[in-house]
C-alpha cells in the first residue's frame, strides 16, 4: 500500500531510541520528512547519523528539548516550521510504589508525559486547521485502560492523554485534520530492557524467564504472551498518520498484543 507520505513533514517528539526512534524510521522509508527530538544536541546527533544510515536519502533533521521544561519546548515550538504529522511520543515511565510516589513525581510525570503533548498540539493544531490538514497522534499505552499498581501515576497519565486526544478531535468536526491515539501493550524498547533486566538480576534469573514471569504475573491478559517489537508499533503508527488513515479520527487504537480485554 502506498501510504502517500512522500511530501509529509513529521516531528516526532522522543525519538532518539525505542519506538519514538522506530517511527521516525518508518515515516521516513515512506518518504516523508522527519524532524526528531532527544533530550541533548548529542542524542540526536547520534539519532540523525543512524537513520541516515539505514535509510539511505533519509531527510532527516532534530532538535533538542528536555519536555520537563516549559522555556525548552517554547524554544523548540520557534524552530520547528510547518509540520503535517506531529507524534506525541515523549514520555517517562518508572515502577513506583504508591506511596512513595511523591506530589514532585505525579508533578514530574504530567509535566512530560501530558503537557509534552499539549504544548505541541497547541502549538500545531491551528496551523493544521488553517490549511485543512494533518495529523496528531498521541502515543499513549494499553496502561490507560489497566491501570499498573506497579506504575499508577504512570498509568494515569496515559488516560489523559486518551482524554486530550478525543477532545481535541472535536475540534476537527468538518476537517481534513485528524486527531487519534494507539495504545501500544507492553513493548521491547531501550527501557523495557532495563526494567526486565533489572527484574532478572533481582531474582537471580535469565532474561528469558523474567519476560516469562512478567506475562505470566504482571500481564497474564496478553495473547501474544511477549513483547512487542518496536517496529510493530510504529507499522500503526504511520497508517494513521497517512492520508489513507482519513476516516479514523477520535480513536484510541491498541497494538497491545490482546493485553486489554475488551471487545472495541
Amino acid at each position: 500500500m502506498d501510504l502517500q507520505l512522500t511530501g509529509k513533514t513529521a516531528f516526532v517528539s522522543g525519538s532518539t531510541q525505542g519506538i519514538g526512534f522506530a517511527i521516525a524510521k518508518k515515516l521516513l522509508q515512506e518518504g516523508a520528512s522527519v524532524i526528531i527530538n532527544g533530550r541533548s544536541q548529542e542524542r540526536v546527533d547520534n539519532a540523525v547519523i543512524r537513520l541516515q544510515e539505514e535509510v539511505p536519502g533519509a531527510r532527516v533533521s532534530g532538535f533538542p528539548a528536555d519536555f520537563s521544561k516549559a522555556e525548552e519546548v517554547k524554544h523548540l515550538t520557534e524552530q520547528l516550521g510547518e509540520v503535517d504529522i506531529l507524534v506525541n511520543n515523549a514520555g517517562i515511565f518508572e515502577p513506583k510504589a504508591f506511596v512513595d510516589i511523591t506530589d514532585e513525581d505525579w508533578l514530574r510525570f504530567y509535566e512530560v508525559n501530558v503537557l509534552s503533548g499539549i504544548r505541541l498540539s497547541r502549538h500545531f493544531l491551528p496551523k493544521m486547521l488553517a490549511k485543512n490538514w494533518g495529523r496528531i497522534i498521541f502515543i499513549s499505552s494499553e496502561s490507560a485502560i489497566n491501570i499498573p499498581e506497579e506504575m499508577i501515576h504512570y498509568g494515569s497519565t496515559k488516560t489523559t492523554q486518551l482524554a486530550i486526544s478525543r477532545g481535541l478531535a472535536e475540534l476537527t468536526k468538518g476537517t481534513n485534520v485528524t486527531v487519534n491515539s494507539v495504545l501500544p501493550g507492553p513493548t521491547k524498547s531501550e527501557g523495557v530492557d532495563e526494567f526486565v533486566s533489572q527484574l532478572a538480576n533481582d531474582k537471580g534469573i535469565t532474561f528469558a524467564q523474567a519476560e516469562e514471569e512478567f506475562f505470566k504475573t504482571m500481564r497474564p491478559t496478553s495473547l501474544i504472551q511477549r513483547f512487542a517489537d518496536v517496529e510493530e508499533i510504529a507499522n500503526l503508527v504511520v497508517y494513521v498518520a497517512s492520508p489513507v488513515s482519513a476516516a479514523t479520527n477520535g480513536s484510541s487504537l491498541r497494538a497491545d498484543g490482546g493485553v486489554v480485554k475488551l471487545i472495541i
